[in-house]
């Protein structure tokens, strides 16, 4: 009897284990067709892998894009028949233990070079959906002083905007 007992708790462990494998599996394919309809200029397919409460954020400091606003600045990508290419070479994606959030990282192949993107994901209508993005620009640790050196400028005056419009926010 124990070791029938054993018997199933495993046969359960492995079970969970290959679900939440396939479900990585998914969720891989999902942000792969997504990097792929942007490579295409695909502009359907690329908000289709969306939910309509996504968020993107880019390297800018101020790219915070909610769906509709992301749709219209990228549109004219898209439509010239380019948008932007990512090829992610490293990826890690897990799982809350409902299966119906996850979130991932991933090192990508760009225009820029390497860069970082990160991300949520949710199981919405039996498919995988980006709610979340955000893609960031890698520094070496050796080159961040040049960087703080070349974005001084402009990140000073970004911030006194930033401190004024939460200013008027509190008032």
């Amino acid at each position: 009897m124990k070791n029938r007992s054993w018997s199933w708790i495993i046969l359960i462990l492995i079970g969970s284990t290959l679900y939440s494998q396939s479900e990585s599996d998914e969720i891989e394919k999902t942000i792969d067709q997504w990097h792929l309809a942007a490579a295409e200029a695909d502009f359907e397919t690329y908000f289709s892998k969306m939910t309509s409460e996504s968020i993107f954020i880019g390297t800018d400091a101020g790219e915070n894009w909610e769906l509709q606003a992301f749709k219209t600045f990228s549109k004219p990508y898209f439509d010239r028949g380019k948008a932007w290419s990512f090829e992610a070479v490293e990826r890690h994606i897990y799982l809350d233990p409902s299966n119906e959030i996850a979130w991932f990282d991933e090192l990508l192949d760009t225009w820029m070079g390497i860069c970082r993107g990160s991300g949520v994901v949710r199981f919405e209508n039996g498919d995988w959906k980006i709610a979340h993005y955000v893609l960031s620009a890698t520094i070496p640790n050796d080159d961040m002083q040049q960087v703080i050196e070349l974005k001084k400028s402009t990140d000073s005056l970004y911030l006194i905007d930033l401190r004024k419009n939460a200013k008027n926010i509190t008032d």
